[in-house]
Order: structure tokens, then sequence, then C-alpha cells
């Protein structure tokens, strides 16, 4: 399957500082023929930055392929990257070519990288040193000129640490590394994806008006910490458009899942702890407030039971390495108290 027609998720837009200073490093690197590693959590868009690598690049006439590597089952990456031979397994009926032949004179570009399994790391350390690679159930060399560019949201020091990941790998793929920043960093870019997203659903819907938003819509796109980045806005802002009556976009919904009927105790069973007015003592106050200190009590609380090892607490916090870091130059003068 390509992927290499398929239209990105969002687009990259964006005015503020660290979004710019991202797309200066992008920019600067495309014309560099080396491998690129992207990092970055889910929904910031990795895969269009590759995209625009490739598009910036000597290759841009060249075909662009994708592989989630995260999406396939360990056992199909090796056969799904290198293809194979009749026979080579069952249900291999014919010869079929893998994503670096399909690839050969452009770039392909590998999501999830961290999922990868070690024995076909080595494969693919093989194509970054060599240009040469064999499909599975053949012993007969494939040379291929293929620039690969990696992505991730794990820590790969952390994996090759724990012998999940090879160092040598790492090396071969971090010519440069950029580092894509998430929504909630990038404060100033949030409005300006939010109404071109609103803009396009709105011409989706075949609607001649201009969707806006009130000061009150504003407020909660602005407030909202984006776990989801971009993604998760672009899917907010279509719903919000998509409910509203007219151009007058009022109404934030979060969470699709959030029921009206739970403001009038329906569907709570007779005798149930709930049946009373759901959240009723919860204190109401601005939410980038309240989240910041979540955030801070968490990272607090998880430092010190890693005896303030921060590798190990970002482990406790489910996030990466790079996450964590992140987040210490945030809140570090209250971590250091």
């Amino acid at each position: 399957m390509d992927d290499s027609n398929r239209e990105p998720l969002f687009e990259a837009l964006g005015q503020s500082e660290a979004f710019l200073e991202f797309q200066e490093r992008l920019s600067r690197v495309a014309k560099v023929d080396r491998p690129v590693l992207i990092l970055g959590e889910r929904g910031v868009g990795k895969e269009l930055a590759a995209a625009r690598l490739h598009y910036l690049s000597q290759r841009w006439k060249e075909p662009f392929l994708t592989l989630n590597c995260a999406a396939l089952a360990p056992g199909l990456i090796e056969s799904e990257l290198f293809g194979h031979e009749a026979g080579a397994f069952t249900g291999a009926l014919s010869r079929r070519p893998g994503r670096f032949e399909a690839a050969n004179g452009g770039t392909l570009f590998l999501d999830e990288v961290g999922a990868i399994p070690m024995e076909v790391q080595e494969k693919i350390l093989r194509v970054v040193e060599y240009g040469t690679f064999e499909r599975v159930g053949s012993s007969k060399a494939t040379r291929v000129d293929v620039r690969i560019i990696g992505a991730t949201n794990a820590d790969l020091v952390a994996l090759a640490t724990e012998g999940r990941f090879k160092r040598d790998l790492i090396d071969r793929l971090s010519f440069e590394v950029l580092f894509l920043p998430p929504l909630r960093e990038r404060q100033e870019d949030i409005l300006l994806l939010a109404r071109h997203f609103a803009a396009r659903m709105a011409h989706e819907l075949d609607r001649s008006e201009m969707p806006e938003f009130t000061d009150a819509a504003v407020a909660a796109l602005e407030d909202y910490p984006w776990y989801g980045n971009v993604r998760e806005l672009k899917n907010v802002v279509e719903r919000a458009v998509y409910r509203s009556e007219g151009a007058v976009v009022e109404e934030i919904v979060f969470d699709p899942f959030q029921s009206p009927y739970a403001e009038l105790g329906l569907g709570v069973p007779r005798g149930s702890k709930q049946e009373s007015l759901p959240n009723a003592s919860v204190e109401i106050r601005p939410i980038k407030e309240a989240v910041s200190e979540l955030e801070m009590k968490l990272l607090r609380a998880a430092l010190e039971r890693a005896k303030f090892n921060q590798r190990k607490a970002a482990e406790r916090l489910g996030l990466t390495y790079h996450q964590f870091r992140g987040y210490y130059r945030k809140y570090g003068d209250f971590l250091r108290e």
C-alpha cells in the first residue's frame, strides 16, 4: 500500500517562535542528503514534517513513502520493508517488493521507529551503511538509494539501554534530530490553526459564511492543554463547526462522549453513589491553572519516589525522557524547592 498520496491530517501552519525555529532547522537539513530523526508527541505532525523534508530536498520528484511501524505485527514489518520471495512463508504466493524498493531514489518515512524489532533494525542499519538488503527468503543482495527519515515519541536512548534498540542505528539515523514542539508550547498557533480547520469544515459542509469563534470559545481553545496536539485540535474544531447552527461557533465540546443527561442524573442506577449531581463539590477555576498545579504535583511526587532520578521519574509518569525534560524546564523552580 502506497501512503504517499494520502492527504495530510493537518497543515504545517504556525507563527510561534518554537514552530518557526523548527521549520528553519527543517529547511536547512532538507537539502543535506542524510537520515533525519524527528521527535515529538503523538499528533504534532511528524509525518507532515517528513513530507516537507522530502519535497524541499533534491529527491522531491522521486517517491515519498511512509510506514507506521507500530501499526504492523512485528513479524510483518520485515516483509513490508524489504519484500519477500515466493514461498518465503505461508501465504507468500509470489515475489513482492517492499517499501525500500518502492522508494528507490526517493524518501522512506518510518514512523514509530521504536517499535521495530531488533532483527529488522540490523537490516535497516545495513541499508543505511551500504545501501543493500535481501528480501525475505532470498540471499541475493538488492541495492537501493533511499533517504530514511525516522520519527518517534519514544525515548530511543532508554530503549537502547534496555537492549531493545541498536545504538548504532540511533547514531546512523540522527545526522540531525528535530524536536517538533507540542501544541501547548505553541500558544500563538492555536487560534490560527483553529480558524483554518473551521474554514475547511465549513467548505466541506457547503456553508457560504466563514465560521467565527465567540470570545468564550476562543478562551476555551487557548486554555485547553491539548495533549492530543494538532490532531485533537482539528477534531474538536470540526465537531464544533458541525454542531453550530450558523457561522458563529459558541460551544466547544472537548469530550464527544459527554452526555447532556448527566446533569439531570438520568441513566444512573437507583442507590448509586453517583445518583446526586456529579462533580457538585468540584471547585471551578481556570483549567490552565488547575492542570499546571496537578502537573507540578505529579512531577514532584515522581521525582521523590525515583530519588530524583529523572529517567526513572519519566518512566513512572509514562513520559519519554525528552517529554519529562520539557516539563522540568517549565516547572524547574518549583521542583527544585
